[in-house]
């Protein structure tokens, strides 16, 4: 893919500040305000689009050491969605964030099958050209509700023309199969209930399951626990009774059947995507797959999709996002939670329930046995029918 196929940016610093503080305010459009917003979100776009390109030189990296080290394991990128970066805007803190200094516009992430794995990727990563501007090792230090991942972030540095790219931020994002699980599953629950599970939001009772399994699975992974985790056996009995109370397990099952009973999307091998634009509809719980080969249009689909959204200052009934991954497969592996697929962490709480230990999981799970005829999901809890179709 040549450097002009990905969009450049057309603007300085200041306009990205000015337009930060514009889009992270309560949007009012009005006629003398109209042309001023639009210039702000049209800057704002273009500073992130102009991320693309040193998104996937990242992910370039993420993959050529994956491959020639031997490490197994998908990788997949994102732009960040324009909601989440006003959110981030306007969050509270000791000063404002600008846009500009935004370190994950572009986001990477590579799935391992192991700590191990986990360790010796960050080790490779460290010694790219890429100058790392930042770490943080939520594996060893995991967040407060669970959270656990290795997170870099990674300032481009390019050769020759491709110097133009020079300084833009990519954060990568390095975990086991174990941890992906559970990152996902807190965002597809909370997706289908319309809840910000991610942001610390929503049923209390969910929250607290997901951060004892989270205790559960650094465990198994022989890892730091979440700070103020009760010891194993009181928080297995805690998970149990919260199960018994949700009906979790039911409740995970029930999303993964929807969505794979209605997955029938096949790709071309002979004519593979870049880009896939996912549109999950918060109000039917339908989901679209929109695949894109040139990054330019993708770009300006993205942008023109996330239109509404930007001219109401709230979120639509739209979930949107544009991920850059090297073929279906790869891209419902690495969000699984678009695609209601939980079934990994629901395989774990089951041996949590059942009194059965958690072990590092490093084989991808194969069924020995012919599976029972799959029963209609009931989904009651969910208020609408999930779909997944390409457009």
């Amino acid at each position: 893919m040549r450097k002009q196929d990905y969009p450049l940016f057309d603007y300085n610093v200041d306009d990205v500040k000015r337009a930060s503080s514009v889009i992270a305010g309560d949007l009012s459009w009005t006629r003398e305000t109209e042309a001023r917003i639009k210039e702000a979100f049209q800057i704002a776009n273009n500073w992130r689009d102009a991320h693309a390109f040193p998104m996937r030189s990242v992910r370039g990296s993420l993959r050529w050491y994956m491959h020639y080290h031997d490490v197994p394991g998908v990788t997949a990128a994102r732009l960040k969605r324009m909601q989440a970066i006003r959110r981030k805007l306007a969050r509270p803190g000791l000063r404002p964030l600008d846009l500009h200094l935004m370190q994950d516009l572009g986001g990477c992430r590579a799935i391992v099958t192991s700590i191990a794995d986990v360790r010796r990727l960050v080790e490779l990563m460290r010694s790219g050209r890429h100058i790392i501007h930042h770490e943080s090792a939520y594996i060893e230090k995991p967040k407060k509700d669970g959270y656990r991942s290795h997170h870099m972030v990674l300032e481009y540095r390019g050769r020759g023309e491709r110097k133009l790219h020079d300084g833009k931020r990519v954060e990568v994002q390095i975990r086991t199969r174990m941890q992906h699980s559970w990152a996902t599953t807190v965002e597809a629950v909370g997706l289908l209930r319309g809840e910000d599970l991610k942001g610390n939001k929503g049923s209390s009772d969910w929250l607290r399951l997901l951060f004892l399994m989270s205790a559960e699975f650094a465990r198994a992974e022989g890892c730091a626990e979440p700070p103020n985790a009760p010891p194993h056996k009181e928080r297995c009995s805690e998970i149990i009774a919260l199960d018994k109370k949700l009906q979790a397990s039911k409740h995970l099952q029930n999303m993964s059947d929807a969505f794979r009973a209605t997955d029938d999307l096949v790709e071309n091998p002979l004519s593979r995507p870049t880009y896939y634009l996912l549109k999950f509809d918060n109000v039917t719980k339908q989901m679209s797959v929109e695949p894109y080969f040139a990054p330019k249009e993708a770009m300006l689909q993205y942008d023109n999709a996330e239109e509404l959204d930007n001219h109401t200052g709230t979120t639509s009934r739209q979930n949107i996002v544009l991920v850059e991954a090297d073929k279906l497969e790869n891209l419902k592996a690495a969000y699984p939670n678009y695609f209601g697929d939980v079934q990994l962490f629901k395989m774990q709480l089951g041996k949590v329930i059942k009194g059965k230990p958690l072990e590092e999981y490093t084989v991808r799970p194969q069924e020995s046995v012919a599976p029972r005829p799959r029963e209609p999901a009931n989904l009651a809890w969910l208020k609408g029918r999930s779909k997944l179709r390409w457009k």
